[in-house]
């Protein structure tokens, strides 16, 4: 079955503040650890038509992969649909909101993100070839760290700079709203601040505009 995600992101700004985030959930939780690093490469795409994409990927799928695929097809109506590269692995990943923000940048949303065993580029013109068009391309340097039962990634984004993102993925919808709370308290605990989904938005649409400028390069700006 589909997970839904549920994530909060805090815009840190540099390295140090990185770092000292890393800190103190160590000193926090005993049982902190990292559990990933990796650099990726995501692609977000825009128009289309999410029935169009399922049929043009299915023969990458299996059984399990396109039973999730389809069940957010059939709860959605509003899709972001992008292509990731995380190291050498590629995945596909769409997200439809449950809340009230959009599927692109949301606290609650239904999530698949699988690999697929093909390469970027060929991914890309899958997508393409269902009628999206290539909305920005983002590149960034994450850690992943387990938190009292939340993930929690550090994220060095072309244009964003540092960001946190704390998150927990329920299988049922009816568990989000207390995973949502659980989120709050750890972020007090951690002394994070949210980034609004209106600033955010206005970051996301600076960026989309001028992603070239960023991708692939350190380069950050500030919007307020």
């Amino acid at each position: 079955m589909s997970h839904f995600e549920i994530e909060v992101k805090s815009l840190l700004g540099d390295k140090e503040r990185a770092e000292a985030l890393k800190r103190k959930m160590q000193a926090l939780d005993p049982g902190c650890a990292c559990v990933s690093t990796n650099t990726q490469l995501n692609h977000y795409f825009e128009g289309g038509d999410i029935l169009a994409l399922y049929e043009k990927v299915v023969p990458l799928l299996n059984e399990e992969q396109m039973i999730k695929f389809k069940a957010i097809t059939e709860r959605g109506d509003s899709f972001s649909v992008r292509t990731r590269q995380r190291d050498s692995e590629v995945l596909l990943v769409v997200k439809a909101s449950i809340d009230t923000g959009t599927s692109e940048n949301t606290v609650k949303r239904m999530e698949f993100e699988e690999l697929v065993v093909v390469t970027l580029d060929a991914l890309d013109a899958l997508v393409l070839e269902a009628g999206y068009v290539c909305q920005a391309k983002w590149s960034r340097e994450r850690e992943e760290y387990t938190f009292k039962g939340a993930n929690v990634c550090l994220d060095c984004n072309a244009g964003y700079g540092y960001l946190a993102e704390v998150e927990k993925i329920v299988s049922d919808e009816s568990l989000a709203e207390q995973a949502r709370v659980e989120i709050a308290a750890l972020m007090a605990e951690l002394e994070l601040e949210e980034l609004p989904q209106a600033r955010l938005a206005r970051m996301f649409e600076h960026y989309n505009k001028n992603w070239s400028e960023y991708y692939g390069t350190k380069k950050v700006f500030l919007i307020e």
